[in-house]
């Protein structure tokens, strides 16, 4: 910035003003205008060498980590120097910094029992026999404690989420609420302008409170001992086509006791000829 005015003050010179009256029209002092250029690369070789030789032997450190080896080898530079030399190098790099979250409301985990009242959303983490990562995307509806969908790729963005969900909405029907914890894909404008179009209320829970969406992590645990840690996988095809199998029978045949020993789909049926008789 200051020597882009020092070349607007010596340009109003050059047209005839005053040095004077060119430096408090550009806002610099007279002392700046005759103070001669030095090039930085030059004044400062020695702290650019420095800071080279100890990012060459750990190039992701960060200024106080260089400057605290430069001062251990004896290099008596002041810290103001070496930061000044290190932004100009372009070392400074921006630090990544978390969203910053509302506040969240502690929600009573309350459940009506019936379908499409409340669902849950919740993410796990797998590899396969290879060792590729790949995540799930696992949807609970609450009150009925039916697997909606297990859905597996290397990488689920909140794209990906609002898929699933439109898939739901044409074989099942949309709910009222969805219970989500704050990962970056539950809270990103995607999924929140998708459920505001389709008025759904999201129910956050409060950060490093996972009792909070308690049926889905009751799910996952589930998920996690009688899928996940029970086989190897030799690819994503093979985990898709298991757990598609393992969801029917975790639906249609595999009793909780929590519904009175029967499996969630019959618990849904249950329900639903409960309220066609109340309605006759």
């Amino acid at each position: 910035m200051t020597v882009a005015k020092k070349d607007c003050a010596q340009s109003l010179v050059g047209f005839g003003l005053s040095v004077l009256k060119a430096c408090k029209f550009v806002n610099i002092s007279r002392s700046s205008y005759y103070r001669p250029e030095v090039d930085w690369r030059q004044k400062d070789a020695a702290v650019i060498n420095a800071l080279n030789a100890e990012l060459k032997k750990s190039p992701r450190a960060g200024f106080w980590k260089c400057f605290g080896r430069m001062r251990y080898k004896g290099h008596r530079f002041n810290h103001k120097r070496v930061y000044r030399v290190y932004c100009q190098m372009g070392l400074n790099l921006k630090r990544r910094t978390k969203r910053a979250l509302p506040k969240r409301i502690a929600q009573p985990l309350e459940v009506q029992a019936k379908p499409n009242h409340q669902w849950a959303l919740d993410f796990m983490h797998d590899g396969l026999y290879c060792g590729k990562r790949f995540r799930t995307l696992n949807v609970v509806d609450e009150g009925t404690r039916e697997c909606l969908a297990i859905e597996v790729d290397t990488s689920l963005p909140a794209e990906r989420v609002v898929r699933v969900l439109e898939q739901l909405k044409i074989q099942r029907g949309l709910p009222k609420q969805l219970r989500v914890d704050n990962g970056p894909e539950l809270i990103s404008a995607r999924l929140t302008d998708w459920c505001e179009a389709h008025h759904i209320k999201l129910v956050y829970i409060q950060p490093g409170k996972p009792q909070q969406n308690g049926f889905v992590e009751r799910f996952n645990g589930s998920f996690r001992r009688e899928f996940l840690d029970a086989y190897l996988f030799d690819n994503l095809e093979q985990v898709q086509d298991m757990a598609w199998v393992w969801l029917l029978d975790y639906n249609e045949e595999r009793t909780h006791e929590s519904l009175g020993n029967l499996p969630p789909a019959a618990y849904r049926a249950k329900l639903e000829n409960s309220t066609l008789e109340l309605c006759h």
